[in-house]
């Protein structure tokens, strides 16, 4: 009996050690910002895009704004709030959104703190922040339509955008590839819940989110699991769900599939 307690003993130190190592190196986990290959030095955002930086609580954070090819009418315009994947940059993206333009919608895509040329350090407190400037910015801006405000999250982006969601009205939500929350993979890891320093409740999120709600995911996603996405589009109060035959890293296989739809969306929602 001894030596089990004595065993026991030192399982239990070894899953506390364990615990508390994750604790401290989780962020690094979901933001593996230091291993983006690349990463640029000077700010030299693709052509069409009015760059700026923001000063928020965590420092200076950049961001890039496409306005639309044209403004029908000369009224302001719809604008989606971009927020990227963990392992990416704003400036990956450019061409893949032009098309948003093409729609008459402008583009902002906003850049993490501490990812790129932005200062500070990412978590979800600092990126809320950041999005929240950024949403305040881009509505300042009389070309802007402030109701017609599209919020689009591709993976640990779609934690970006619902946290958005939750301090600022829009008029749509598009996950992309999104989680129901960072604990939900706590079980994964063998830890407690209440273990995860950026929670990112994208379920709580999006059930009290009373605008129309897109839901797009890979079936054959291996790292955030498809029922992630149903569970997400069930929650919601207006949800439509598009599924692909794709993972996450090849997701939207087919890119005139994916505008097609995104499209339809925009125009059901009565946003274009």
């Amino acid at each position: 009996m001894h030596v089990f307690f004595k065993l026991a003993s030192v399982l239990l130190l070894i899953y506390i050690a364990y615990c508390g190592m994750l604790f401290i190196l989780q962020r690094q986990v979901l933001f593996p910002r230091y291993m983006i290959e690349n990463t640029p030095q000077e700010n030299a955002p693709a052509p069409g895009f009015e760059p700026a930086f923001l000063q928020t609580g965590s420092g200076k954070v950049e961001l890039w704004y496409m306005p639309p090819v044209s403004i029908l009418s000369g009224k302001p315009s719809a604008v989606v709030i971009f927020a990227h994947g963990n392992g990416e940059l704003i400036d990956f993206w450019p061409e893949e959104l032009r098309n948003f333009t093409k729609l008459g919608v402008g583009v902002l895509l906003v850049e993490y703190p501490g990812y790129g040329r932005s200062e500070g350090s990412p978590s979800q407190k600092s990126i809320t922040d950041a999005f929240v400037s950024a949403y305040d910015f881009i509505t300042a801006k009389k070309e802007v339509d402030p109701s017609r405000i599209i919020l689009l999250g591709r993976s640990v982006g779609g934690g970006a955008v619902c946290a958005l969601a939750k301090k600022r009205p829009s008029a749509a939500l598009i996950l992309m590839s999104t989680f129901t929350s960072v604990k939900s993979f706590a079980p994964k890891y063998f830890v407690p819940g209440f273990l995860m320093r950026d929670p990112f409740d994208n379920l709580e999120a999006v059930r009290t989110y009373s605008g129309p709600v897109l839901i797009i995911h890979g079936e054959h996603d291996e790292i955030i699991p498809f029922s992630h996405g149903i569970t997400l589009s069930k929650a919601a109060r207006n949800s439509k769900m598009i599924a692909y035959a794709c993972g996450l890293y090849d997701c939207p296989p087919d890119p005139h599939i994916f505008w097609r739809d995104v499209e339809y969306f925009l125009k059901q929602s009565g946003i274009i």
